[in-house]
């Protein structure tokens, strides 16, 4: 199945911690079934944990994380029930959180968020 080249990876995650360690290994699966590079995996293993993260933290209910193959790369979405759309803050020194989607900005070609009837859907672009 994670072969296909068309395939996707939809894995339900519950809103707790162990599941950013799920997350990442669906992630790392994933790619190494389409070959995709290691460094590829690892940007992509650290765009899943923050927003599985951000899911956990500021989401509601489960969390639906869907890994699809794209051209040169991957897309990574996370569902949760929450309506509320995450927030690119500035980077305070002070705080030792707060530099989620500033990661996932970073490593993504590009990002989003779409809303949806239960919730919204955050999702970011990797490419080699």
């Amino acid at each position: 199945m994670l072969n296909d080249p068309l395939a996707e990876v939809r894995v339900i995650l519950t809103a707790e911690g162990g599941s950013c360690a799920r997350a990442r290994q669906v992630v790392r699966e994933a790619a190494a079934s389409w070959g995709l590079s290691e460094d590829l995996v690892d940007d992509a293993q650290l765009v899943v944990t923050e927003l599985v993260s951000n899911g956990i933290d500021h989401g509601e209910g489960p969390i639906t994380l869907v890994v699809s193959r794209k051209a040169g790369g991957m897309l990574v979405e996370v569902h949760d029930e929450s309506p509320a759309q995450p927030q690119l803050r500035p980077v305070d020194p002070s705080s030792p959180r707060g530099r989620g989607m500033q990661l996932v900005q970073a490593l993504s070609v590009k990002w989003g968020t779409k809303p949806q009837n239960s919730g919204k859907v955050v999702w970011a672009q990797l490419e080699a």
